[in-house]
């Protein structure tokens, strides 16, 4: 079985790859200072729930937006799954995508994982929105290059700083607008719900547009991210929803390398 691990800024998040399917998942917090022996007793206790065994994994593969994180997780592999993983945005791992941007080293590794994914489910040219810590557009070309993209605040992200920065304003959730409600909020609850919520909506479409405008009208748009729902069944700018757009695109540039 193939292990793919995406660490991100907020979660990491580990799937187990047998036969091309994911068959089981695990999320944890990123932390900085999270041991290897520590990833270890977390997951190996996941896993014997499932009837799992660290010796059924033989090939290992990591994505990661956070540094500090990637020794512990290749010790991980290396020590307790007796594998030495692939870290992608090494200049030993082929990602079959090549990143037009002026510095390509600095394209986080998710997202170049989603354009070699978001490629090969739907070719070009393509959108893809990522709703995680940040909300990224990346754009893809016909023949899959990572062509560029716009990095703004997540959602949440958004929220804990409106909560931080205004004494009276409490920390809410994002929701989807019941039915029937007015984009005029008569609380303040109702009020920091609208804004956030279709402001979010303005940013998607508003960015969405000018892309197409940009590079080609018929730019499909796909979105992933837990958020990912809730945001494309309120607006037209997203044709598709796509859970495990990062883990499928990891398999694949694993399958790239050892085949």
């Amino acid at each position: 079985m193939l292990l793919t691990i995406d660490a991100g800024n907020t979660n990491t998040v580990f799937a187990l790859f047998e036969n091309g399917k994911i068959v089981d998942r695990w999320r944890i917090s990123t932390h900085d200072q999270r041991t290897a022996e520590e990833y270890m007793v977390w997951i190996s206790q996941l896993m014997s729930l499932n009837d799992r065994d660290p010796s059924d994994v033989d090939g290992a593969i990591l994505a990661t937006v956070v540094p500090q994180v990637e020794f512990p997780l290749q010790r991980l592999c290396r020590v307790y799954f007796n594998c030495d993983v692939l870290v992608v945005g090494k200049p030993e791992v082929d990602l079959g995508v090549e990143a037009q941007v002026t510095n390509p080293q600095e394209v986080g590794a998710d997202r170049l994982v989603n354009a070699v994914a978001g490629h090969a489910l739907y070719g070009g040219p393509l959108v893809i929105v990522d709703f995680g810590t940040a909300t990224t557009f990346d754009v893809v070309g016909d023949d899959g290059a990572y062509l560029g993209g716009v990095i703004s605040p997540g959602i949440n992200l958004s929220l804990h700083a409106l909560h931080q920065a205004a004494a009276k304003l409490p920390r809410i959730a994002v929701e989807a607008p019941r039915k029937g409600s007015k984009v005029t909020g008569k609380t303040t609850l109702d009020a920091m719900q609208s804004g956030v919520f279709w402001g979010y909506i303005g940013l998607i479409e508003g960015i969405v547009k000018r892309l197409k405008d940009e590079h080609n009208p018929d730019l499909k748009v796909i979105a992933t991210g837990g958020l990912a729902g809730i945001f494309a069944n309120q607006t037209d700018a997203i044709g598709e929803v796509v859970g495990d757009l990062t883990l499928n695109g990891l398999h694949l540039i694993y399958q790239r390398n050892t085949q």
